[in-house]
């Protein structure tokens, strides 16, 4: 066994993008290269290097109002088991430590195991769900929705201003925003799936409906990051034939600072918040 403990932690850079998509892709995640552009270019991206080749990454996005998002821990196959993740969160709860940011994440059960420990302290929790729809397709539906009418509602949702995320995800090429009946919903490209959300809505008949025409306009499968609480809304997809793939558990390490006026009903995915 190769010894890793004494690997030094560095920062990545840009040029990463695609050291970095080989190892979600190894975690057979749903991440995107220009995913981890943003990543590399909005955040700091901590990762350890075997030689040459990248095998663990941790990630810090800064959002406003001195929170931060953690995400992107990943270890190849060949390096589990020695320590590495612990290393980089480490690294991004320090870094937030230095300029007073709140760190939030979204754990996996295995991660949440790890994490609480460390003294982070759950709040929601979240089911990914996927649909996989025929090969054909209806129109797909007109849409006066805005950036700017994402983004306010994204702030009332998670008391957070995410203009520059909202805004580098809804430019790239197969990006929509979707909005009906008081519904409103970002829909993006993923390596294997396109993804809902985040999707707001003033009530769950109308974030059904609005999902139902999304899926009824694409060819390929479809991933959605719903919130437990929403109760009607998840009973109302799996009714669908939309099926329940994995939990995740929001974590919080640090002061409560951001307040939300109304509770969405997906998230803009685990590695986003």
């Amino acid at each position: 066994m190769v010894a890793t403990d004494g690997l030094p932690i560095i920062k990545l850079g840009v040029e990463d993008a695609i050291g970095g998509f080989a190892l979600s892709t190894e975690a057979r995640w749903n991440q995107t290269e220009e995913d981890w552009r943003v990543f590399l270019h909005e955040g700091v991206v901590f990762g350890i290097r075997d030689g040459a080749r990248l095998v663990a990454t941790a990630a810090l996005l800064p959002y406003s109002g001195n929170n931060a998002w953690i995400s992107m821990v990943l270890v190849s196959a060949t390096h589990r088991r020695r320590g590495l993740a612990t290393r980089l969160v480490d690294a991004c709860l320090e870094t937030a430590r230095k300029n007073g940011l709140t760190s939030w994440l979204d754990a996996t059960p295995d991660g949440a195991a790890v994490y609480g420990p460390l003294g982070f302290t759950s709040t929601l929790q979240l089911q990914r769900l996927k649909l996989v729809r025929p090969a054909r397709a209806e129109a797909p539906p007109s849409s006066s929705a805005t950036i700017d009418a994402l983004r306010a509602r994204d702030r009332r949702g998670t008391g957070f201003d995410r203009t520059a995320l909202l805004s580098a995800i809804a430019q790239r090429s197969g990006s929509r925003i979707v909005s009906a009946n008081g519904a409103i919903a970002l829909v993006r490209d993923g390596r294997t799936a396109r993804h809902i959300g985040p999707l707001f809505s003033d009530h769950a008949a109308a974030a059904l409906a609005l999902v139902d025409t999304i899926a009824r306009s694409e060819t390929g499968p479809l991933l959605i990051d719903a919130i437990v609480s929403q109760a009607a809304f998840l009973e109302g997809l799996t009714v669908s034939g939309w099926t329940i793939e994995r939990p995740f558990q929001r974590m919080r390490f640090g002061p409560a600072t951001a307040m939300a006026e109304e509770m969405p009903f997906a998230v803009a995915g685990p590695e986003f918040g």
